[in-house]
């Protein structure tokens, strides 16, 4: 591998990197235009896993904009990125899977909160993202998540065993 293939592969990584912040953080924000504008055009995403829907980005950002107002506070924590290049067959590098564990703390909406979820119980899950990403002419963008949730934690009065 030559010093400039090397560069290349560093830059990429970053950028990637930095597109699953600018996921977490769109979703956290609740910023569907920024969250749809992460993808491919043919991009889609998968949540059944957390008792989600899957679907292109948009619907699926529609269902994450009603759904996620019932967590005035979350904040997805993703770690443990495992970034593979060129998936797909005759690949030259522009498409890449990485695989990164989640955190994710929210607090639930409560008619009482004030509508910022301060007297609320916390509601934790945590599981396993699956990126499909492609290389376009403006970046890298997401072609594929899919969210397997692994775990739940919620308050005693909502509690049920998570989704397999």
């Amino acid at each position: 591998m030559t010093q400039r293939t090397e560069l290349a592969t560093v830059l990429d990584r970053l950028a990637l990197d930095d597109l699953i912040t600018a996921y977490a953080v769109a979703v956290d924000d609740g910023d569907w235009a920024a969250y749809r504008g992460l993808f491919t055009p043919d991009g889609r995403a998968d949540y059944r896993s957390a008792g989600g829907i899957e679907g292109d980005a948009g619907h699926v950002a529609g269902w994450l904009a009603g759904t996620m107002r019932l967590f005035p506070v979350r904040q997805h924590l993703i770690v443990n990125r495992r970034l593979t290049f060129g998936e797909l067959r005759q690949d030259t590098g522009d498409t890449a899977r990485m695989r990164a564990d989640y955190v994710n703390p929210m607090r639930l909406a409560r008619e009482d909160d004030g509508g910022d979820g301060a007297a609320a119980p916390d509601f934790v899950c945590g599981g396993r993202y699956a990126f499909a990403l492609s290389r376009t002419d403006e970046g890298w963008r997401l072609r594929e998540v899919t969210v397997t949730e692994k775990w739940r934690s919620l308050p005693r009065e909502t509690a049920r065993p998570a989704p397999r």
